[in-house]
């Protein structure tokens, strides 16, 4: 169980938990993995969750038995990246996931420091474009971390951005990596989804309106 009176600190992850731009890393790595000749599924792109740009081109092109040089491996992010931004031009404030919000407006109340951890290069346009940008304290982001989930180096930097000891801080994640980033970094976690995909997790529901009154 949290100790929620414990928290100093909430550290959100960015795709599906705050906003759901997952089918939009969907559509364009699927149509990347069309251009190489490879079948992506459902199921690759869950593998996918949490993990950074780079690393998720290389399980694909490991997927799809292929080998690519570095220049051309820059070539097929650039592309993928060029797909997405297109996809996310249309997001605005009704994209936000329930619960958003109302989260996001409560601990400002109660002047809880807030952070973003997410694996995301793009996390700051879909911040602006959802309008929540100016509830955050601290934003670490793929442009400033090397280590992908489930290293804590994203959860640790938000920490210290925020100047709060891990052990004060909450993470909310969907994905396992960040699941097992948190829990790397000393960290509470709570998981958003469902709890038989995300093990190890202090408490999972099924989305943030359920921590609206936990502060």
């Amino acid at each position: 169980m949290i100790n929620y009176t414990n928290v100093k600190a909430v550290i959100f992850d960015l795709d599906g938990v705050l906003v759901d731009t997952a089918v939009y890393h969907y559509q364009a790595w699927r149509r990347l993995a069309d251009s190489l000749g490879y079948s992506f599924s459902v199921e690759d792109n869950e593998q996918l969750k949490g993990v950074s740009r780079v690393g998720s081109l290389e399980l694909i092109l490991k997927w799809a038995g292929l080998e690519k040089s570095e220049q051309e491996k820059e070539q097929l992010l650039a592309q993928k990246n060029q797909w997405y931004l297109s996809l996310i031009e249309q997001l605005h404030p009704g994209h936000l996931l329930p619960g958003s919000l109302d989260l996001l407006q409560r601990l400002k109340t109660k002047g809880m420091r807030i952070a973003l951890g997410s694996a995301s290069k793009n996390a700051l346009g879909i911040l602006q474009k959802t309008e929540i940008l100016n509830y955050f304290d601290a934003l670490i982001d793929g442009n400033v971390v090397q280590a992908s989930k489930p290293d804590p180096e994203v959860f640790l930097k938000g920490a210290e951005a925020l100047g709060i000891e891990p052990a004060h801080c909450l993470v909310l994640e969907d994905a396992q990596a960040g699941i097992d980033a948190a829990k790397a970094a000393r960290m509470q976690v709570v998981g958003i989804g469902s709890a038989e995909n995300l093990k190890r997790a202090d408490d999972v529901v099924g989305d943030l309106t359920a921590l609206v009154d936990k502060f």
